[in-house]
């Protein structure tokens, strides 16, 4: 017998009553009084100024105190990459005075993302926090032989150290992204990564220029000692953490196969394939702009080459404003929107580029500046929240050699283009390409809505029977 929601009797089938009377109790088939089912839970009260919202703000996450140490530790490090990346092309050009040996610098240091999914596989099998201060000062130890580079037949020895810090680098990226996932809620990783893309951004102001100028006064060994010294105090920082270590996976029966995993993972969650292919593609033509950009200011603005420095620190302004921005776009367009957003950015500003006029040409780079971290924020929270912990190493090893391999293949291409075509043809290309790109990606923004994020966490048998047992008992 069903009770109507306006009978007699109320929810639990007890009779209501205005005086002492009999109470008639519910009872099932066989006459037998009817289990009551489990109390409702009393809704909690919302706090004073109504109930949490889903994200935070930059001030927030630098409160925590395990945040604010990490941060500090890699303000050391991003501070000694800054200025020793560009510092040892330059070096390698004034020792042999080739602009290609120069370029091959930097060829060695992307080299190793050929290696990711190995990379990956080997961070995920050591705790991050332990892994991460090591790794830094492996890195410390590696620059140490550029003390001993005097002349021409030393250059081997920058090369070899370029490919093995790149190597480190690709490990300590996927420890990091590791690290934040133990140190941050989920809810504040877009704000984590907002902070330190912002810095980042920062960074590229002063470090190239930094180390150029450190270089050109006191010579190659000062450019070592930096970074020796910021490596150890990122390691020395970070190695005060106290971090709830997730358990690092073994090698397992089938260890070649789970090197493949991140890689498997990424084709697999469709709002990652989706965001990666989509930033993928648009890669394949934005590292045009590393040649293009000369040939603006030269055949188009016809200025001294050095007036690309100045366009750099517009673009790295530009860098600061999009990266204070990204974790409120990752709240209000969901992480994919994010990117997507980003990608479309770099659009109009490589149209702009295509007509020669500084009044156009400031506002584009400004722009192609924003650009660069709201697709860095939105792709690096994806990750983080999309992937399960113990697996993140690989991911983020993977996603990094997939999206950084096609841009350092534009790079190389767009260097010989530039000599073949008008650059203006080619900046009309990039642009209609980054924003075919950006559409492709917009139309997926459903796949991470804004709000609370989703994460992954598989059901364990125990809750499927436990959640079976309370239906039945409804």
């Amino acid at each position: 017998m069903k009770f109507a929601p306006h009978s007699q009797y109320g929810r639990r089938g007890r009779r209501r009553q205005s005086g002492g009377g009999r109470v008639l109790q519910k009872r099932d088939r066989h006459g037998r009084p009817a289990e009551a089912g489990p109390p409702r839970p009393r809704p909690r009260p919302c706090p004073p100024g109504g109930p949490p919202r889903a994200g935070g703000s930059m001030r927030t996450v630098l409160r925590r105190p395990e945040f604010r140490l990490l941060f500090c530790g890699l303000l050391a490090s991003m501070t000694a990459e800054s200025i020793l990346l560009l510092a040892l092309a330059i070096w390698v050009k004034d020792l042999t005075g080739s602009d290609g040996l120069a370029g091959a610098t930097i060829f060695a240091v992307i080299a190793p993302m050929t290696l990711a999914p190995l990379v990956g596989w080997f961070v995920d099998r050591h705790p991050r926090r332990p892994f991460f201060v090591l790794a830094n000062l492996v890195t410390a130890v590696l620059l140490a032989p550029l003390f001993l580079v005097r002349d021409r037949a030393d250059v081997w020895i920058v090369y070899a150290v370029a490919a093995l810090y790149g190597l480190s680098h690709l490990a300590l990226g996927a420890a990091l992204s590791g690290l934040i996932r133990e140190l941050v809620p989920v809810e504040l990783l877009a704000d984590a990564n907002g902070v330190l893309q912002t810095v980042r951004q920062g960074l590229r102001l002063i470090g190239p220029l930094a180390g150029a100028g450190l270089y050109a006064a006191v010579g190659g060994a000062a450019l070592a000692a930096v970074g020796v010294l910021g490596f150890l105090a990122a390691a020395a920082v970070v190695g005060t953490l106290r971090t709830g270590a997730t358990r690092p996976t073994g090698p397992g029966p089938r260890w070649p196969a789970d090197i493949g995993s991140g890689l498997r993972h990424l084709a697999g969650e469709p709002a990652m394939r989706r965001a990666v292919l989509g930033y993928g593609l648009g890669s394949l033509v934005m590292g045009f702009t590393e040649s293009l950009i000369f040939a603006y200011v030269d055949q188009g603005l016809r200025r001294d080459a050095a007036f690309v420095g100045v366009l750099v620190t517009v673009q790295g302004v530009g860098g600061l404003v999009g990266g204070l921005c990204s974790p409120t776009a990752v709240r209000r367009l969901g992480e994919v929107g994010t990117l997507a957003a980003g990608v479309a950015f770099f659009g109009p500003a490589a149209l702009a580029l295509a007509y020669p006029d500084l009044r156009l040409g400031v506002p584009a780079v400004l722009l192609a500046g924003v650009s660069i971290p709201l697709t860095m924020v939105g792709l690096h929270t994806l990750v983080q929240r999309r992937t399960p912990p113990r697996m993140l190493g690989r991911v983020a090893a993977a996603t990094e050699a997939v999206v950084s391999g096609p841009q350092a293949l534009s790079i190389a291409v767009g260097a010989l283009l530039v000599g073949a075509f008008d650059y203006r043809l080619l900046f009309l290309l990039t642009g209609v390409a980054t924003l075919l790109a950006g559409a492709y990606l917009w139309r997926a923004r459903h796949l991470t809505p804004p709000g609370r994020p989703r994460i992954p966490a598989p059901r364990r048998p125990v809750d499927v029977v436990g959640a079976a047992r309370r239906q039945r008992g409804r």
